[in-house]
């Protein structure tokens, strides 16, 4: 009986932890998409300096990754998901006395620290209870609950921006799932790390292994490289719609992002668990550079919602899978290092982009970055190849 549960993967615990990813997430898309528009039109922020407040948040998700996979493996996944959740619903409802843009960009910061040590949290927490065997399946899963996030945060967003001129509205409906969210942990039952994970990581001092896995580092490079490709979609979505006289398009962008993913994600999570990562990740890095190129050109609804499933399919189905192989490549003592490093070059990816990229928009243009970033996803294909798929074609070609 006790094999047997342990093979579950639909718990009450993975439930509850899902839906509190979810709501943070949802969180920061919401505001990740309104945040550079609120820059511009209430403190005459520059374009550059718009995708800066932006960015900042990932900057301090970033941050706050950085010494989290330690602290798990000292204090435990149970008190660093509270210290998470406690500092992110206090920042969240810190947006009303957020005055000025230097205020605005430290409450950014802060806040995106908080993002980072709660994800960072609850990734781990979601790697401890799912069955070996089944990780890359269960985390396919699981990051449905940021996909989901993707698609319905810049909606509500985009939506929340058309029906009230008042900003204060969305900072009032962020505050309210920041609240909701912090009390779902009180009905989550959270693991704590390993025992040996706690002594190894109180014996091992103050050396670079203790903030970063170095097994997970490859495959999170290829992320980076990635998120780089994809923020400038996330950041300057409102911008390029606007520009297109497509916004329409735009609030339904990511509602078909998130529904070709949710139709994919069941078969590339049994896939990576029974054929490798190699097979799945190939085709996305295709697609994904298909539907950039798209995006780029889009000019009708129908091509922009074309590029949304392709960008969907390709970056969507790419990252839970690179995630999962964070995970398997690491020893379980290590979950929680393995989570904060794929995520920390990940977030740097997604943090610098908008800010490099918005030095370019003025002169450039935005179909032009867009263009740009369809010879970053081909030069990722080359980076996964030598960084992670030719040792994978190995290790598969000796299983079969």
């Amino acid at each position: 009986m006790e094999g047997t549960t342990r093979k579950k993967l639909w718990t009450k615990d993975f439930l509850i932890v899902s839906l509190i990813n979810f709501t943070i997430t949802l969180i920061f898309y919401l505001l990740m998409v309104t945040i550079a528009a609120y820059a511009v039109e209430h403190f005459n922020a520059s374009t550059s300096t718009a995708g800066l407040v932006s960015s900042i948040f990932i900057i301090g998700t970033l941050l706050g990754r950085l010494g989290t996979g330690r602290i798990i493996g000292d204090w435990g996944s149970k008190k660093t998901l509270f210290c998470g959740l406690l500092l992110f619903m206090l920042s969240t409802m810190s947006y009303f006395i957020a005055g000025n843009l230097p205020l605005l960009m430290l409450n950014r910061l802060v806040q995106g620290i908080a993002l980072g040590v709660a994800s960072t949290a609850t990734g781990t927490i979601i790697a401890q209870i799912l069955p070996p065997e089944r990780r890359g399946e269960g985390i396919g899963y699981y990051s449905l609950s940021a996909i989901l996030a993707t698609a319905i945060g810049p909606f509500v967003g985009i939506l929340l921006t058309q029906l009230f001129e008042d900003y204060r509205m969305i900072f009032a409906v962020d505050s309210v799932l920041a609240i909701i969210c912090f009390f779902m942990y009180f009905i989550v039952t959270v693991p704590d790390a390993p025992k040996k994970a706690k002594d190894a990581a109180a014996k091992a001092g103050f050396k670079v292994t203790n903030f970063i896995e170095l097994r997970a580092v490859p495959i999170a490079f290829v992320a980076l490289v990635i998120g780089f490709a994809y923020s400038g979609v996330m950041s300057f979505m409102t911008f390029y719609a606007k520009e297109l006289d497509l916004v329409s398009a735009g609030s339904y962008f990511f509602i078909i992002y998130a529904i070709v993913i949710l139709a994919t994600r069941p078969f590339t999570g049994k896939l990576l668990d029974t054929r490798g990562a190699n097979i799945i990740i190939y085709p996305c890095l295709v697609i994904f550079a298909i539907g950039m190129y798209a995006f780029s050109s889009a000019s009708t609804t129908f091509a922009f919602l074309i590029a949304a499933a392709c960008i969907g399919i390709g970056y969507g189905n790419f990252n839970s899978v690179a995630q999962a192989i964070a995970i398997k490549v690491t020893p379980n003592e290590r979950l929680g290092l393995a989570t904060s490093t794929y995520f920390i070059f990940y977030d740097l990816g997604l943090g610098v982009g908008p800010y490099f990229l918005g030095l370019f928009v003025p002169s450039a243009g935005y179909r032009a970055i867009f263009f740009a970033m369809v010879f970053v996803i081909v030069l990722s294909i080359v980076l996964y190849y030598f960084l992670h798929g030719k040792h994978e074609k190995l290790k598969q070609s000796k299983i079969s």
